[in-house]
């Protein structure tokens, strides 16, 4: 399998599986027309082996994992490519939210068509808010979220905190950025963007997605916390819009 390091990893923020959902289906063909060549017909059992799944359709209508729905990947070991759903508690949940978080991972190496697996993905769940960034990028994210009882100290790289995710008002609003970031037309809204001013940079990476959200790049090449321009861009972007991760006053 390919090493975590080189993996790009996907998370979308969406609203809480219901009885007769069919997003875990239309998410599943979005990857798969994002990345042509894959097909997601195969699980892993409780004893970790790999499954063919006949009817995946029939399969994801069932497949739940607590509330959420359970793994689906392609057995390619070259190139492997997963996507499975959790549903969080009310009590973690932004503004008293549950939410579904979406998960999916594809190597490093098919970066170039990351945007349109966000894109298609973030869509077919009705996402609120959602990214695609490098692995080792990643994790770095979790090093800014801070609380003076629950986790005190302060954000490495000169970044600011961010807040817990059931500190924040709202599950419009983005907890932190990635590489490529998917807002919804409420997340846009909510963190004020695009301002044609301000945002000009950002706004050559973008494009419009066809529920009215965005797809917006942070950078040209993909999120590296030990380069100091993508620190730089980082710093820039948490300035420009100070309500992502729950730092403005309202």
């Amino acid at each position: 399998m390919t090493a975590m390091h080189n993996t790009l990893t996907v998370r979308i923020h969406a609203p809480a599986m219901t009885g007769a959902d069919h997003r875990p289906m239309e998410m599943a063909l979005g990857v798969e027309r994002a990345l042509p060549g894959t097909r997601l017909d195969w699980t892993v059992s409780d004893e970790q082996q790999l499954v063919r799944i006949p009817q995946r359709d029939a399969w994801l209508a069932k497949a739940r994992s607590g509330g959420g729905f359970q793994l689906l990947c392609n057995n390619d070991e070259s190139r492997p490519v997963t996507l499975f759903g959790v549903d969080g508690p009310e009590r973690l949940g932004p503004g008293g939210h549950a939410l579904l978080e979406v998960h999916a991972e594809l190597p490093l190496e098919a970066s170039s068509l990351a945007t349109a697996l966000l894109e298609n993905v973030a869509e077919a769940a009705h996402g609120y808010w959602g990214h695609a960034t490098p692995f080792n990028a990643a994790v770095q994210v979790s090093r800014q979220v801070r609380d003076p009882v629950r986790k005190p100290g302060s954000p490495p790289h000169g970044l600011p905190a961010l807040k817990l995710t059931e500190q924040l008002r709202a599950p419009e609003i983005p907890h932190y950025l990635g590489w490529l970031n998917y807002w919804s037309e409420a997340a846009a809204q909510a963190i004020g963007f695009p301002d044609a001013a301000r945002d000009a940079e950002l706004l050559s990476r973008s494009r419009r997605t066809p529920s009215g959200g965005w797809v917006v790049q942070l950078t040209e090449a993909p999120l590296d916390y030990d380069n100091p321009e993508h620190l730089e861009a980082l710093r820039r972007a948490y300035e420009r819009f100070p309500a992502i991760g729950g730092r403005d006053s309202r």
